[in-house]
């Protein structure tokens, strides 16, 4: 359901979008790439670039992200097309220290502990993060997949990972009786 209409008139000034995709490789890698665009509805100065243009991004920014099975980096390019200052492609680099890392609680934190706020760039480093939830979309059906049936008495990995998968609640009743907290 979309969201109701705002309940005064309004002005769009700004707008952010963000991509993401999931890649089976041939190498029995992985590839998660996202993208973060920001662009403004008006033209404005910057000392940088001169004039931005309505439509024209401000931060054009794209990371791929390449996994294995165990959600373990092995790879990672970052690349700034578009940024406020000159300066910002620079830090793209410093995402390499992330390689060797695994994807898993605690992830965002991993990554600020690699790529320090003034290594790092916060529009780069807030992307990795929802790329966690996309490499899990992307493998989860996979891995489940080839695993096959959950060991009687395993617990289910989504359990209590949201509300509709809450051990309380209906969907874990249906779905994965033995598990059911409530009643």
């Amino acid at each position: 359901m979309p969201l109701p209409p705002p309940p005064v008139e309004r002005t769009k000034l700004h707008n952010r979008t963000y991509d993401f995709q999931g890649y089976q490789r041939s190498d029995g890698l992985w590839d998660i790439e996202g993208r973060i665009v920001d662009t403004k509805t008006y033209a404005f100065e910057n000392d940088h670039r001169g004039e931005i243009k309505p439509g024209e991004a401000l931060h054009d920014m794209s990371i791929r992200l390449t996994i294995d099975d165990d959600f373990v980096v092995h790879d990672i390019e970052a690349v700034t097309d578009d940024s406020p200052f000159a300066i910002c492609p620079a830090v793209t680099p410093n995402f390499k220290t992330i390689i060797g890392c695994q994807i898993k609680p605690g992830w965002r934190q991993q990554v600020r502990k690699q790529i320090s706020a003034a290594d790092g760039c916060t529009h780069l480093v807030e992307m990795l993060g929802a790329m966690a939830t996309v490499a899990f979309q992307t493998l989860y059906p996979v891995r489940a997949k080839k695993a096959g049936a959950r060991k009687p008495g395993q617990r289910p990995t989504l359990l209590d990972t949201c509300h509709a998968f809450r051990s309380d609640g209906p969907i874990v009743k249906k779905s994965w009786p033995d598990f059911y907290t409530g009643d």
